[in-house]
This record gives C-alpha cells, structure tokens and sequence, in this order.
C-alpha cells in the first residue's frame, strides 16, 4: 500500500499527471470520477503567485471531490518558492509537488524545470527548504536527469528522500529527449530497487495501454503510475487499467453517446470555470482522443476545433452522436 506521508493512495495507484493546459479543474474532476487515485493540477509559476499574476492564481482553483490533490510549483528562486508555498497552503491542497522536470525551453531558461537538473545540489536544498517551510507533504516529480551522460537518478532520489520528499515520480526520459524516442523505465526501477528508499517511486513516460501499467508495476516493481499523454480527451483510461489489473481482461471501449456526453459535460464544466472564450479553446486539444480511431469523424472534428459559439460546439457534438449512434470500436 503506498503513502505518501500519512495520505493512504492504493495499491499501486493511478496518478494523473500535471499537465500545462490539461490539468485544470473540470478535466481532473473527470479522470477522478473514472478511477484517478491521486490528480495533480497543472504546474504554477512560484514568480506567477508572488506577483499575483491572474493566471498562476486561477490554477490555485481546487475543489473537495478531487482529494487527493496536488498543486504542483515550479521555480528556482529560494525566496519566491518559500514565499509561493505559503500561498499554496491557503487553498489548502493534501499535497505540495516541486516540478523538477518540464523540459519547456522558456522554463528550463530560468534553471527551473528540468533546468536545475544542471544543479542537483540546488534542487536537494530548494526541497529541503520547502519541507521545513510547510506541515504538508512535499513530492517531487523529475526526469532521469539533464541528458544521458548526467544520470544521476539513484543518487539524486537518496538525496531528496533525506531531506524530506515524500514521494517521487520520475519521467522515463532525460531533459535532452524532451518527449522524443522511448521512455528508459530500467533507472527508476533503480532507484525503487535502492535498499535505502523506502518513499514511493512512480513511473511517467509512455503508459498508453493497461499492459504497458501491469508491466510497470509486475517487471519494473514500481509503486505506482503516473499518467499523462494517454488521458488527454480519454479520461476513462484510469478505469481501464484498473479493469485489466483485476480481469485481465480489456474494458469495452466508452459508446457514441458516453463520449459526447463526457464531451459536453467537459465543455460546460470548462466554461463554467474559465469563461466561454477560454473555456471553448481550452477543450479543443481534448476532442481528437474524444472522438480518436472513428471512420469520417475529420470533418465533424475540424469542425470543433473552429467553432466559437457555445450552442454550435454543443450542435456539432449532437450531430456526432446522431451519425455514429450505432458505431462499435
């Protein structure tokens, strides 16, 4: 059973993972009610919160139905990280996340992300300092490490585990791959195998089948999963997984009317919280794996995907669902 801290999250448990764009409220509350034990918000700019920069607040947004939830900081500055997670407590989450690994250029610039994969002896004392700073658990999510000739991971997962860290879930990837060639999940089964860790290590990086989960759970020993890319648009994938651990067995892939309905409530949800405008943008990447793998379905998507008018968007959703009502995957 992993903890991280005293938060009991499961047998080998499914995390989704923080996503810039993707993790927001109404996409969270959809993968939470489809088997995500643990959802974790998208990553905020510790500068963003200390200056009150409206976007960077608004994903402080968090709601009681999505527990166990995470805010996820990023940062490199000792100062604003303190001065952010005081912030962060207000909105009382169950966990604080440090992100150790986006390998955007414009984060990575400013040596946070993956940048200070440069500098691990900055990232143990930013860690450090925020564990003090806080009753709550602190986790890191990271890569194997900046590129292949600098892999540290066993090392630097000892590290942070001294100082505090409660859990960490390392992407299968260096900062040089980017999202590039496959996921390496042999050096966190390292870092799991190390006799001296004994905080859950999750694995990120290419988990797109249930197989693919079963695998890194029996082969590779890890504590759980953490899952990105496959649940953009599908956020019944956590379930399925969960449905071949206990059955071996597939799922029944969701019906017409299951996808546009989980579609319309996503829009409504996503306007209700970010405004029409943004809202609609906003859900438009989630609407190919919506509708992924279905004969003629390109016009009707590019179709979403241009729309701005609410009650069209809605039209063209119901128009799918009377098309296709009879189409088996």
């Amino acid at each position: 059973m992993a903890k991280i801290g005293d938060i009991d999250v499961g047998n080998f448990p499914l995390l989704l993972a923080p996503m810039e764009d993707v993790s927001d409220p109404p996409f969270r509350a959809l993968c939470k009610e489809q088997g995500a034990d643990v959802v974790y918000t998208e990553f905020i700019s510790s500068e963003g919160l200390i200056r009150d920069a409206a976007k960077s607040v608004m994903k402080l947004d968090i709601y009681e139905k999505e527990r166990p939830v995470g805010i996820q900081i990023f940062g490199a500055n000792l100062d604003s990280m303190l001065r952010s997670v005081e912030i962060v407590e207000a909105s009382k989450p169950d966990i604080i996340d440090i992100n150790f690994g986006c390998p955007v250029k414009k984060v990575v610039s400013k040596g946070a992300g993956a940048g200070i994969l440069k500098d691990i002896d900055l990232m143990v004392k930013l860690t450090e300092a925020m564990v003090k700073h806080t009753h709550l658990p602190v986790t890191v999510k990271t890569r194997l490490g900046w590129d292949h000739d600098s892999i540290r991971i066993v090392e630097v997962a000892e590290r942070l585990q001294d100082v505090g860290c409660k859990s960490i879930a390392i992407h299968g990837r260096t900062r040089a791959q980017l999202y590039k060639g496959e996921a390496d999940w042999k050096p966190i089964a390292e870092v799991k195998n190390n006799q001296r860790m004994h905080i859950p290590v999750f694995g990120n990086g290419d988990v797109d089948s249930p197989e693919r989960a079963v695998e890194m759970r029996d082969q590779y020993g890890l504590d759980g999963a953490m899952i990105g890319r496959a649940s953009i648009g599908y956020p019944w994938f956590f379930n399925e997984v969960k449905h071949f651990f206990e059955t071996g067995e597939h799922k029944a892939p969701p019906t017409i009317a299951e996808r546009v309905e989980v579609a319309k409530r996503h829009l409504e949800m996503s306007i209700g919280w970010k405004g029409e405008k943004l809202g609609i943008v906003e859900t438009r990447r989630h609407y190919t794996n919506y509708f992924k793998g279905i004969r003629d379905i390109k016009p009707y998507r590019q179709r979403l995907v241009t729309t701005d008018a609410p009650g069209d968007v809605f039209g063209i959703l119901d128009e799918i669902n009377d098309r296709f009502a009879e189409y088996t995957f």
